[in-house]
């Protein structure tokens, strides 16, 4: 039996199994011993990983050994476990030491010194630092906040600026810069920063709503624009007259003779067709481009705020394209070839001054292939002096490349060429040159004038658009020039576009009635590629678009043009260049969002001039936001507009709103008026 039970614990004891066991046993009281015994001699695990105190301390005494044990003996070891270790003694507690921190300055050897004395603080920087703190803590709470300052109601302005222009009527800078006698005085000045507009521009005595158009191409109300002047003058009183409470415009039939000429004289001008979008300068009461649009020809009416002053003004408020605009020192905010045709009509413009540098301005905007037309008397009459000047024409315009295609009665036709050869094979050291190949001829905000000839894109661009009005849904080929971040996909966007603007309006005309609110003067503040415009024109409202492609976004004016559109460069931290009560709709798409992020100027500043510019009546449309339009909302109140939030077509989870605003007569104005009336 004895024999048998130790065969069967040797068989045991050599299995796997137990081998298995036996190994995880013995690992098992390894590390028990080794994490006792760590744990005897180290301090607790837990803080192990702080950083070594900043200050010194002294060295501690070695740890007692431990007390030697007894001698194992058989008998001991064989009846009884030997004693557990007695516990180590506890560790004596670290010395005290001084906590402070000795400081000093840096003497001019570069040593530590003790010896320096502390001075009494300035009461007055004090001051100053805890207005400051104050003024970052409470900037800082509302950004975080996100909270804003409540707009007051603004005051309306003296009636002196009822028809002021910020950038043009700048006397103050104008006298300051000594141009009273100089050609820039017409030019653009604008308010420094600070003294902008900071009130309600306020409209004339007796003012009255505009007339709709076609009827207003005829006749205004007098007391809309209260100024003689034209009338006054001898060469225009025979097209315009005082008539009870209008004026009434009967230059009609001159202008219908006018162009009849013009399209006899060159018959490829195809008023319409070939020729869609024209610049007249100084532009009188606008009678050509009036009469112009019954021909599908969008005209752009020019001139400066001079001695007639209201030239402009009359052109907007019979409803015909125009803006305050002059050729002087810097380049007219319109991009290079734009205009099919360019129009001078005694427009007292001396295009040959400063080697030619106006009518190179004028080469500049006019398409290739595009026809320069000039009437005035050096073209007819025999004087000396105007042959003479009709002498320094003929001169300029051959070393420039124009063709002179017609000379009949008191009108002379050039045109201008399709491309570079003739620059090109001028004789060497012909004035004026051409323009370097880095001179960018779109590059329009704030740029002075060059004497020198712009090229055309070797690659034709600009010169082969289609016929209107195929063009206004054609992609253009400058659309491929345009610096963008998108490159082969730009058709797909140009045509999304129209198709997204055309979709928007036709919900607009039908839930909002456009179509009854007898729009004329439009203005897009934010074009893009003018798809607003275009949907405005297929869906038959019968007005006219002012594309406004702002400087903080891509310049996509070119392609504008080339659709058969109106438009121009503009900085909107900065006054428009037009009179006030100009428009009957303000259209701004994603505007006030981007122009918040330049963090040029205030949105405030901006709805200001939106304000002057608005037509009593007139209606405003923001689509942004909706943090955006919170505070635009805010402003628009402020102003006196009735504002209406809306949903956009995405639904109420749409981060987007619209803001429909209408600019309706104050409550003092109104009683003032029903007073008069009564």
């Amino acid at each position: 039996m004895k024999a048998l039970t130790a065969t069967t614990l040797n068989d045991m004891v050599r299995t796997p199994t137990f081998v298995r066991i036996t190994a995880f046993v013995l690992l098992s009281l390894s590390v028990f011993f080794l994490f006792n015994r760590f744990t005897a001699t180290s301090p607790s695990l837990v803080f192990s990983s702080l950083p070594r105190p900043l200050y010194k301390t002294e060295s501690s005494p070695p740890p007692r050994p431990p007390p030697p044990s007894p001698p194992l003996t058989a008998t001991t070891s064989s009846l009884s476990p030997p004693p557990p270790p007695s516990p180590p003694p506890p560790y004596p507690p670290p010395p005290k030491v001084d906590m402070m921190i000795r400081m000093g300055i840096v003497d001019e050897t570069g040593a530590m010194s003790l010896e320096f004395e502390v001075g009494d603080i300035d009461e007055s920087w004090m001051e100053e630092e805890e207005k400051s703190r104050g003024g970052r803590e409470e900037k800082e709470e509302k950004e975080e906040s996100g909270a804003r300052v409540k707009v007051g109601k603004y005051k309306v302005c003296e009636k002196s600026m009822g028809e002021y222009i910020p950038c043009i009527d700048n006397v103050e800078e104008i006298r300051r810069l000594n141009l009273s006698a100089s050609v820039e005085r017409f030019e653009r000045h604008c308010p420094q920063q600070g003294k902008g507009l900071d009130c309600v521009v306020p409209r004339p005595e007796g003012y009255q709503v505009k007339i709709p158009w076609p009827k207003s191409r005829d006749e205004v109300w007098l007391s809309n624009v209260p100024h003689t002047g034209l009338v006054e003058d001898k060469d225009s009183k025979k097209w315009i007259l005082i008539k009870k409470d209008k004026f009434i415009f009967q230059g009609g039939g001159r202008a219908n003779r006018h162009l009849n000429q013009i399209s006899k004289m060159v018959p490829d001008i195809a008023f319409g067709q070939r020729t869609r979008v024209t610049l007249d300068i100084g532009c009188g009461v606008a009678d050509f481009g009036a009469f112009l649009m019954q021909r599908n020809v969008a005209t752009l009416s020019i001139a400066p705020k001079d001695v007639h002053k209201n030239q402009i003004q009359f052109a907007l408020e019979r409803g015909v394209p125009a803006m305050v605009a002059t050729f002087a020192t810097h380049r007219l905010l319109y991009p290079s070839q734009a205009f099919d045709f360019i129009h001078c009509l005694g427009c007292r413009v001396n295009w040959t001054l400063d080697d030619g540098m106006l009518l190179l301005e004028a080469n500049r905007m006019l398409r290739a292939g595009g026809y320069f037309i000039w009437a005035a008397e050096p073209v007819y009459k025999r004087e000396k002096n105007l042959r003479e000047q009709w002498a320094e024409m003929e001169d300029l315009t051959s070393r420039i490349c124009w063709e002179l295609v017609k000379k009949e009665a008191y009108i002379a036709i050039w045109r201008k060429p399709l491309n570079n050869s003739c620059y090109l094979n001028r004789d060497s050291g012909m004035q004026p040159r051409v323009c370097d190949s880095n001179d960018d001829p779109d590059n329009v905000w704030n740029v002075g004038l060059k004497a020198c000839i712009t090229q055309l894109p070797e690659n034709g661009y600009g010169s082969n658009v289609t016929t209107w009005p195929a063009r206004l849904h054609y992609p253009p080929d400058r659309l491929q020039s345009i610096e963008m971040d998108a490159y082969k996909s730009r058709k797909e966007i140009f045509k999304a576009e129209s198709k997204f603007w055309n979709e928007i309006i036709d919900g607009y005309i039908r839930a909002f009635r456009w179509k009854g609110f007898k729009l004329r003067n439009v203005m897009d503040m934010r074009a893009g590629y003018g798809g607003f415009a275009a949907a405005l024109h297929d869906l038959q409202i019968d007005c006219w678009v002012m594309n406004v492609v702002p400087v903080s976004g891509y310049n996509t004016l070119p392609v504008i043009y080339d659709r058969g559109l109106i438009g121009v460069m503009h900085d909107w931290c900065e006054p428009f260049d037009t009179y006030p009560r100009t428009y009957d709709l303000l259209h701004a798409n994603s505007l006030f969002s981007v122009e918040k992020k330049r963090r040029k100027c205030d949105i405030s500043t901006i709805m200001l001039e939106m304000d002057r510019m608005l037509r009593p009546d007139g209606r405003v449309y923001i689509q942004d936001t909706v943090s955006v339009i919170d505070e635009v909302k805010e402003i628009a109140s402020a102003l006196g507009w009735v504002a209406t939030q809306r949903e956009t077509s995405e639904g109420p989870h749409s981060s987007w709103r619209i803001l429909l605003c209408d600019k309706q007569e104050r409550k003092k104005e109104k009683r003032k008026r029903k007073k008069q009336i009564n």
